[in-house]
């Protein structure tokens, strides 16, 4: 079973389905990062991630990919925790002419979802943000098992003039 996160409007009705199959785009340009379920995963995840974004072109999107980078892999992170076995986490990096995507995987096929949280909490907002940075986000379950959480960033023609 799959679905959108949330309810958000800006889900498309089949988030659910792999990504590649959600109109998209075709993927020019893609990179791929196993990490062991380690503290340290996170950040260099979103190193690699900024770097990529870097000789991509894409710098203009680093600061709201790198955020979003952050916080799938700090959720796939706690997820792999809970498994019984040692499982890594993957960070996919696709860009197509009109979309960025940032997709993580993780053995555990328990779907997303945000949780409640006290407006002072400095955890489990992770999801929220998410969701304020991407135009579209959802997840799917590859049938290699596990689930991948998705988000995706529209990729302007022209990038944002400094201080605008």
């Amino acid at each position: 079973m799959s679905g959108s996160i949330g309810a958000a409007s800006n889900y498309p009705e089949d988030s659910g389905r792999h990504p590649a199959n959600s109109g998209l785009g075709h993927w020019r340009m893609s990179s791929r990062l196993e990490l062991g379920p380690l503290p340290g995963a996170v950040p260099c995840a979103r190193l690699h991630a900024k770097h990529i974004f870097r000789e991509w072109g894409l710098a203009h999107l680093a600061d709201d990919a790198e955020l979003i980078v952050s916080e799938l892999m700090t959720n796939a992170l706690k997820a792999a925790r809970v498994q019984h076995s040692i499982q890594p986490i993957i960070l996919h990096l696709l860009a197509s002419r009109e979309y960025l995507m940032i997709q993580v995987w993780d053995a555990l096929t328990a779907a997303p979802a945000p949780r409640p949280h006290a407006i002072d909490a400095e955890t489990g907002r992770g999801l929220e943000i998410v969701t304020m940075l991407a135009d579209k986000l959802g997840f799917y379950h590859p049938a290699s098992g596990g689930k991948t959480v998705w988000a995706a960033l529209h990729i302007s023609t022209t990038p944002p003039r400094p201080g605008a």
